[in-house]
């Protein structure tokens, strides 16, 4: 596994079922979880373990109090957007990326959009709105990690 395999940022979740499934995600591939504040519902260890299941405790999740605060920590970030016009399959992940996903009902407002990185989306049926937010963070994850042959070793 590399030594810098990318993060998965939860950008102001919505729904606490979806953080769960991605908390998940982290854990079961061995990567941070990091959420940026405010959520749209109370984040707590009886809630998430309710929807992360026994996950919580196997996951790095680190916590910021904004945006702004986020961006401090100086990383390359990639978006997931479905007003991106770069697909996640012609995209070069490199170790150590921010992988963010939107609010569940809205994305991310266009002021943060314009300060990321890089944008990409997933293509999909031409009028078709969106996939689960939680899809969306495991197939972006996966392909950055099949980049980066940092998939955890079997054992």
């Amino acid at each position: 596994m590399t030594k810098n395999p990318p993060s998965l940022v939860l950008y102001q979740p919505d729904i606490p079922q979806n953080a769960g499934s991605m908390l998940r995600l982290a854990a079961c591939l061995g990567i941070a979880l990091e959420v940026i504040n405010p959520c749209g519902f109370l984040w707590d260890d009886k809630r998430m373990r309710r929807s992360g299941m026994d996950y919580l405790d196997k996951v790095t999740i680190q916590r910021h109090q904004s945006f702004d605060v986020f961006r401090m920590t100086e990383r390359r970030v990639v978006l997931l957007s479905t007003k991106a016009e770069h697909s996640l399959y012609d995209f070069k992940f490199e170790p150590g990326d921010a992988i963010m996903v939107g609010r569940e009902s809205a994305g991310v407002p266009d002021e943060v959009a314009t300060q990321i990185d890089h944008r990409i989306r997933i293509p999909m049926m031409p009028g078709l709105r969106s996939l689960n937010v939680a899809l969306t963070a495991a197939m972006a994850i996966s392909e950055a990690m099949r980049q980066l042959h940092c998939f955890p070793e079997s054992e």
